[in-house]
């Protein structure tokens, strides 16, 4: 009994610290979100007041500015159509890249696309400036679709290397048994096996298109800005309205939440696969 005892109290006291461990990692990132959720509905005069406003009244004026824009609509779909075309580009190249890195053992050039992961955006982004601005395609879709394509495609090759490593060589063997090709045995074995990795590394880089910043604000124009670049249209010179920023990321940050949220099963079974691994 006592040794019962013991291990149950250990238990209890494990779980105890798992628990504030993560309360202690998650609470600036919830204190954070709240923050900018309760500023969407405050007045100027609560935002700017001396003291934090735990209880106030809430106002929806600050979602109001941001939806009479008149814009903020086009720059969501400007959001989607990139992320979208961005990710499907992604899949296409990085799938089969991916396969054939894991396949042939090809760590090398694994370790090329980590670095493509890892460079700074600002690295690619001078010398596409300069092409783009040659061949007149500054604010066009294709000019942002190829420089999110940086982003997403190293993500997803590098994701799914070590999902297609963690492969059965039997499964592989079997397909060539039947008189299968390697383009018929990737098409018809590995992808529908790999599901679940090929759900979570399409997901995880349409968060991060989703989510980009520097190449927008540099290749977008007037016709194709997207969202995080038309939070800065509530900043001037001479005043910053706070409460229409805090709206705008709200509503920039919603469909994003909501996505995770509907999905996270598949993030979940995915990255458990071995999309971790290495």
């Amino acid at each position: 009994m006592p040794k019962r005892r013991t291990g149950a109290r250990r238990s209890v006291l494990g779980s105890i610290g798992l628990w504030t461990l993560i309360g202690v990692f998650f609470l600036p990132f919830l204190f954070v979100f709240y923050y900018m959720v309760t500023t969407s509905f405050k007045s100027q005069i609560d935002i700017f007041s001396p003291e934090f406003k735990w209880v106030f009244v809430p106002t929806l004026e600050n979602y109001a500015a941001v939806f009479q824009t008149g814009s903020f609509g086009e720059f969501t779909l400007n959001s989607m159509i990139i992320g979208v075309a961005s990710v499907l580009v992604a899949l296409v190249v990085g799938l089969p890249a991916a396969f054939v890195i894991a396949r042939y053992k090809a760590r090398w050039i694994g370790s090329l696309v980590l670095s493509s992961r890892i460079t700074p955006g600002i690295t690619f982004l001078i010398p596409w400036f300069l092409i783009f601005s040659r061949i007149g395609w500054i604010d066009t879709y294709q000019a942002l679709i190829l420089m999110h394509v940086i982003v997403t495609l190293p993500f997803v090759t590098w994701l799914m290397i070590s999902f297609f490593e963690d492969l059965p060589q039997e499964l592989i063997d079997s397909g060539s048994v039947d008189g299968a090709g390697i383009a018929r045995i990737f098409w018809s074995i590995v992808l529908p096996t790999t599901k679940g990795g090929i759900a979570a590394a399409a997901i995880l880089a349409f968060i991060f298109s989703w989510n980009n910043f520097l190449f927008s604000v540099v290749i977008a124009g007037n016709s194709t800005r997207t969202l995080p670049v038309a939070v800065f249209q509530f900043m001037s010179y001479g005043s910053i309205n706070w409460g229409a920023i805090a709206a705008a990321a709200v509503v920039m940050t919603l469909p994003v939440v909501v996505l995770s949220l509907f999905i996270q099963r598949h993030i979940v079974q995915g990255l458990a696969g071995g999309a971790v691994k290495g």
